[in-house]
């Protein structure tokens, strides 16, 4: 069993910052790409940054220069941060990783969401 669990959503003001992070546990052996997608009412999940395991990263460009994708392996940890929030950076966020278990089984795990909502 894999879990994925997303933090530190919340209420900010435009031109705010916030930090999310995302971890993963359990039958882990290897994480390759940790990605961060995000979903605003009534619009499609997009695609935000993605890290490989190699530290390489990219992001779209609604957000390129404003976000900061980095990764913590010792901890299966993925953060995001979010500078210069704009009105329309308000979405629910996920977490998204490709992860190996110890049967040598690669799969996509998805987190549950956080909230990021700006607002003046």
């Amino acid at each position: 069993q894999v879990q994925v669990v997303e933090s530190g959503g919340g209420l900010v003001q435009p031109g705010g910052s916030l930090r999310l992070s995302c971890e993963a546990s359990g039958n882990i052996f290897r994480i390759y790409d940790m990605t961060w997608y995000r979903q605003a009412p009534g619009k499609q999940r997009e695609w935000v940054a993605n890290i490989g395991n190699n530290g390489n990263t990219n992001y779209s460009d609604s957000v390129k220069g404003r976000f900061t994708i980095s990764r913590d392996n010792a901890k299966n940890a993925v953060y995001l941060q979010m500078n210069s929030l704009k009105l329309e950076d308000t979405a629910v966020y996920y977490c998204n990783t490709a992860i190996m278990t110890f049967n040598k089984v690669v799969r996509s795990y998805w987190g549950q969401g956080t909230q990021v909502t700006v607002s003046s």
